[in-house]
């Protein structure tokens, strides 16, 4: 691998208990078939030279970290920055019930998706604004090696619409299935995103 280059290994956590809301800030544990799906990713990560594993603070990531942590025997640093999205009063909702309790929220969330606040919550560029300088941080901690993030699927578009250079108001054009795997090259000049939802 390139010497100034950092290879990021970002995941989506596994399958969530309560799978079909916006859990944002909620702290849920994943199921069965999460553990299976982190699994899976930790045999496909278990013969890279990973230099680190990080995942935000709720226990959704955090577990999916521990678990591909394992075989290199690292522990899991987990940071506040890399929260999913703050949903506000969508929290603990359906789409559906978000529309049927404030009909006006996400038709002027997906009219402006980069700067709608969600009212009691945040926006995506608040999300980004927290995010993107912490990863930058670790990019930097580990200039040419390898490290594994978890984080949650509204994050993981933000950092892949960032390495992409692609405009905020396009991160549903992304998509994070749990479980999944996307694979960052980060070097002072370029970037290259070589996976996406794999």
């Amino acid at each position: 691998m390139d010497l100034d280059r950092t290879r990021v290994y970002l995941a989506r956590h596994g399958e969530v208990v309560n799978p079909g809301v916006y859990n944002g800030h909620t702290d849920v544990d994943i199921t069965e078939t999460g553990i299976r799906q982190m699994e899976q990713l930790r045999d496909r990560l278990k013969e890279k030279n990973l230099a680190a594993v990080y995942s935000s603070d709720l226990l959704r990531t955090k577990r999916g970290a521990q678990i591909i942590a394992q075989p290199h025997g690292l522990g899991p640093e987990s940071f506040r920055e890399f929260r999913e999205m703050d949903f506000g009063r969508w929290q603990g909702l359906s789409y559906a019930e978000v529309m049927a309790q404030y009909p006006s929220d996400i038709p002027q969330w997906m009219n402006d998706l980069e700067n709608f606040r969600i009212p009691g919550g945040e926006s995506v560029l608040d999300m980004g604004n927290r995010a993107i300088p912490k990863l930058r941080e670790l990019i930097e901690r580990h200039r040419g090696q390898e490290f594994a993030l978890v984080c949650h699927g509204a994050l993981n578009r933000v950092i892949l619409a960032e390495a992409l250079h692609l405009p905020f108001a396009h991160l549903l054009r992304i998509e994070q299935d749990y479980g999944c795997l996307n694979i960052i090259g980060y070097s002072p000049s370029w970037t290259v995103v070589k996976l996406v939802n794999g």
